[in-house]
């Protein structure tokens, strides 16, 4: 269907033609290569933050691997997504404001403020439903502890030591400096050595309650895919549970069944981290640049640069966001770019109306 008369009639002149989208041979070329260096690097940090693996637990190394693997697949993942006309215009503008100087002497306090509420207690959640927002949280802190123990972990970065063999005193250490000494016996031992349970109780009800809700609620079961968004929730689980049951095993069943627990958690964390850039959690790395993007537009409101709609006057968005809309349309070469400049009920009325007679007209 064409445009109404007037929205082409607000469309810019034609300037010279677009050159042609990147061959998908070179983009491939391009992620391989970021996905290469990415992992290198990774490895290097491994080397040299366990002191020449003096540190590295030999027995970790299958999630050592893994995240070898995540790092690839995460830097591959994104170079792809960035080499996206649409994708790359919002990368340029979200992390240019995100790392603007001009937008924090402007909005000194709006970067951090962003940053709490819209990555780390994501309130736009709370917009749609109190109980997805709080099972959302529970995911996204237990996900968040868990890593920054594993990881660090898993790279030898991070070591217990205890000058008896078996405790109960012991010093943490970090690329072989001590950081603190405790007591595996008082509490904070305690959170010390269970940290990884704590997580695991954090994200079992959360992930339970998005399973369930994608079984029992319609809207969810119309839309969708078990390898998108079942298997995540369910590997969650997975690795939540075994965790927790390798803590009851040593501690109420004398490491009963413990080395077949053991190898089911490896295989569901392994598992878990390369399907992560591949499947719904790339989510995860996509996030910041989202919150560039919001930034981007608060620092435009603060100079009051609304775009008002073209047909009514009401409001619609920052004139900045609008021109970041439209060339992205543009990008992409879509001829219906002018309706950027209306507003959503003026677009139903231009819609109606083209239709009325373009296509209504037709039939009498």
């Amino acid at each position: 269907m064409s445009e109404p008369t007037e929205v082409l009639a607000a469309a810019p002149p034609p300037g010279p033609p677009e050159p042609p989208p990147a061959a998908g041979r070179s983009v491939t070329a391009r992620a391989t290569a970021a996905g290469a260096a990415v992992s290198l690097l990774l490895i290097a940090a491994i080397v040299l933050g366990s002191r020449l693996l003096r540190d590295f637990d030999s027995a970790l190394l299958p999630y050592a691997v893994a995240t070898v693997f995540l790092a690839f697949g995460v830097a591959y993942r994104y170079t792809v997504w960035v080499s996206a006309p649409g994708a790359r215009r919002l990368f340029k503008k979200g992390f240019g404001s995100f790392f603007s100087v001009a937008n924090f002497k402007k909005a000194p306090t709006a970067l951090p403020k962003m940053i709490a509420t819209y990555l780390g207690f994501q309130k736009f959640l709370g917009a749609r439903s109190r109980a997805r927002w709080a099972a959302h949280q529970l995911i996204f802190w237990g996900c968040l502890l868990a890593a920054a123990i594993t990881f660090p972990l898993t790279w030898g970065w991070f070591t217990f030591t205890s000058g008896s063999g078996s405790g109960p005193g012991y010093e943490m250490r970090i690329w072989g400096f001590k950081v603190l000494g405790f007591n595996s016996l008082d509490l904070l031992g305690w959170l010390m050595f269970h940290g990884l349970d704590i997580a695991a109780v954090l994200v079992i009800p959360g992930a339970s309650y998005f399973l369930w809700r994608r079984m029992k609620d319609r809207g969810a079961i119309t839309g969708q895919r078990f390898a998108y968004d079942l298997l995540p929730l369910i590997c969650l689980i997975v690795i939540s549970v075994t965790g927790l049951l390798l803590t009851f095993s040593s501690i109420f069943l004398h490491g009963g069944g413990y080395e077949f627990l053991a190898i089911l958690h490896m295989v569901s964390v392994v598992f878990t981290l390369i399907y992560i850039p591949f499947g719904k959690f790339f989510h995860i790395v996509q996030r910041p640049a989202a919150v560039g993007m919001q930034l981007f537009k608060y620092t435009a409101r603060q100079d009051e640069e609304i775009f008002a709609c073209k047909r009514c006057g009401e409001p619609i968005d920052t004139t900045p966001y609008v021109e970041n809309l439209r060339g992205t349309m543009q990008d992409l070469r879509l001829d219906f770019n002018a309706f950027a400049e209306y507003c959503p009920r003026c677009k139903r009325v231009l819609r109606g109306n083209a239709y009325l007679t373009h296509v209504k007209k037709g039939f009498k």
